[in-house]
C-alpha cells in the first residue's frame, strides 16, 4: 500500500498531522534497508525474517517489524512467511544494478537526514547544518565515492532527457561544469561518438573520474581538467553543460558563472544549465525540498526560477533562451551564443 503524508488545508483530523509527523520513520526505513543490504540480500530469492536476519548479521528482536512496514511502504511483498523485493525495489534499489539509487540514498542517509534534524537552526541562523562540508567530503576517499555515487544516481535519471534537449549531432565538443567523475560527460561521448568531452572539476575527484572513465571506455574522448571554477579558466567547447552546479551558490556567484561559460563557450554554441528551477509561487514539494536541501548544506545556496535563470544568460551575452523539463523534477534552460 502507499502512504500519503500530505495534509488538506481543511483536515482537522489528529491521525492525519500525527503520521506527518512521523513521516521521518518512514523515511528512515528505507534509508537503513538500503544501508544493511536488505533489498540487494532479497533479489537473491525469498527468505523470511529469521533468514535475512542471518544473512546480513542483524539481531533478531526488530527484523519482523521492520520487514512488515517495508512491504507496508510497497517496497517488499510478503508471499507464504518469506519476502521478496517488489518491482520497484529490484529495479532501484539493488546494488551494483544500472540505474540504482543506493548511493543516492547512502549520501542522503548520511549527509541529509542528520542535515535535516536541524532545520530550526538553519531557519535561525541561516547557516548549513551538515557534517560534512564540501572540503570534507572532497578530501575523505569514503566520503568523496558515497558523494559521487550519489550524484551519477541523480544524473542517469536525467540524461534520457538531456540527450532529446538538444542536437547534439551537430556539434564536435561539450565540457561538463562540476562534472563530478564524468558520468554526464560519458555517457553524451558514447551516445555521439563524434563528441569529444572535456569534465572540469576539482583536483581531488580526477582519480575516481579517471577510473570511471576507463571503465567506460571513454577515457580517450572525455579527459579531466582540474581546476576551481570561479578563478580558473573553463575549458572551452562548443557546448558547456552547468548541471546541478548554480544551486549550490549565491546568485551573485551564479552570474559570475555564467559569464565565465558565455566566455568559454565558441561562437554558435550553447549553454545549459539544469537544476530543480522553482515556479515563481512554488508548489512543487520536490523542488521546495531541494531548495531546503541547499540551506541545510551550502552557504548561500538554493534553488530558484526560470526567470532568474534566464536573466543570468541574457546578462552574460546568451540569446534564444529556451526553457524544457528534464526529468521528473528538473528543469533545463538553453541559451545561445550567437555565431
Amino acid at each position: 500500500m502507499s502512504v500519503d503524508f500530505t495534509v488538506s488545508g481543511d483536515s482537522c483530523e489528529p491521525a492525519t498531522v500525527k503520521r506527518l509527523g512521523n513521516a521521518f520513520c518512514a523515511a528512515k526505513l528505507l534509508l537503513a534497508a538500503a544501508e544493511v543490504g536488505v533489498f540487494t540480500e532479497l533479489e537473491k530469492g525469498p527468505v523470511t525474517a529469521g533468514q535475512l536476519a542471518v544473512a546480513l548479521e542483524l539481531h533478531p528482536r526488530g527484523v519482523p517489524d521492520f520487514l512488515a512496514a517495508l512491504a507496508a511502504l510497497g517496497l517488499l511483498v510478503r508471499e507464504d512467511g518469506r519476502y521478496h523485493n517488489s518491482a520497484a525495489a529490484s529495479a532501484l534499489l539493488v546494488r551494483g544494478k544500472p540505474g540504482n539509487l543506493t548511493g543516492y540514498l547512502g549520501r542522503a542517509d548520511r549527509m541529509l537526514y542528520p542535515a535535516w534534524g536541524r532545520l530550526g537552526a538553519a531557519l535561525r541562523t541561516g547557516q548549513p547544518q551538515a557534517d560534512d562540508g564540501f572540503a570534507t567530503v572532497t578530501n575523505d576517499p569514503v566520503k568523496r565515492n558515497s558523494f559521487l555515487s550519489m550524484m551519477d544516481a541523480v544524473n542517469n535519471q536525467l540524461l534520457p532527457g538531456l540527450l532529446a534537449a538538444y542536437p547534439w549531432s551537430r556539434c564536435h565538443s561539450v565540457a561538463d561544469i562540476g562534472g563530478a567523475r564524468g558520468n554526464v560527460a560519458a555517457r553524451l561521448a558514447l551516445a555521439h561518438p563524434q563528441l569529444s568531452a572535456t569534465v572540469f572539476d576539482l583536483p581531488e575527484i580526477e582519480p575516481a573520474a579517471q577510473a570511471h572513465l576507463t571503465a567506460l571506455g571513454v577515457a580517450d574522448r572525455v579527459r579531466y581538467q582540474s581546476g576551481d571554477f570561479f578563478t580558473d579558466p573553463l575549458p572551452t567547447a562548443d557546448v558547456l553543460i552547468l548541471g546541478h552546479v548554480l544551486h549550490n551558490w549565491a546568485p551573485e556567484e551564479r552570474a559570475v558563472l555564467v559569464k565565465k561559460a558565455h566566455d568559454a563557450v565558441r561562437p554558435g554554441g550553447a549553454v545549459l544549465v539544469y537544476d530543480a528551477m522553482l515556479d515563481p509561487e512554488p508548489t512543487d514539494l520536490d523542488r521546495i525540498l531541494v531548495s531546503l536541501n541547499m540551506l541545510l548544506v551550502t552557504v548561500g545556496g538554493s534553488e530558484y526560477t526560470v526567470d532568474d535563470c534566464s536573466g543570468w544568460l541574457a546578462a552574460a551575452g546568451f540569446g534564444d533562451i529556451r526553457a524544457t523539463a528534464v526529468g521528473a523534477a528538473d528543469t533545463l534552460v538553453i541559451g545561445h551564443k550567437s555565431a
